[in-house]
């Protein structure tokens, strides 16, 4: 499976919940996204069948070890970017909202220089 923005904002919206919630369901991630209930169901069946979530009887969804990595990368840079654009001067709901259309489209060599970046600028602070 490739994995679009869209999986990457499921698997990382996942990720959030599980942090937040006792258990994630399906209907948490629609509430949460403002998506409808069927089109998670979807989603979360391409995730099951291509092995980045696990479902168990009581609906509880759960990420493996390799949609945890994507979620992990994916909210990682979310943070940074974030952290960084509202730094510069950007509000809060703007930054988060620009932080996540980056998040998908940057190379890892730009995110590794603006982790460099983040960490100078919090030293000399």
């Amino acid at each position: 499976m490739t994995i679009h923005e869209s999986a990457e904002d499921y698997l990382e919206m996942i990720l959030v919940l599980s942090r937040r919630l006792p258990a994630v369901r399906s209907i948490d991630i629609a509430t949460e996204m403002h998506f409808s209930r069927p089109s998670v169901s979807v989603a979360m069946k391409n995730f099951r069948e291509n092995g980045y979530i696990t479902v168990d009887d009581d609906g509880h969804i759960k990420l493996t070890e390799s949609g945890r990595e994507i979620a992990e990368r994916t909210y990682e840079r979310h943070r940074l970017l974030t952290s960084l654009l509202v730094g510069i001067g950007v509000d809060e709901k703007t930054a988060r909202e620009d932080a996540c259309k980056i998040e998908h489209d940057i190379s890892p060599l730009t995110f590794e220089k603006l982790t460099e970046l983040s960490k100078k600028l919090k030293e000399n602070i």
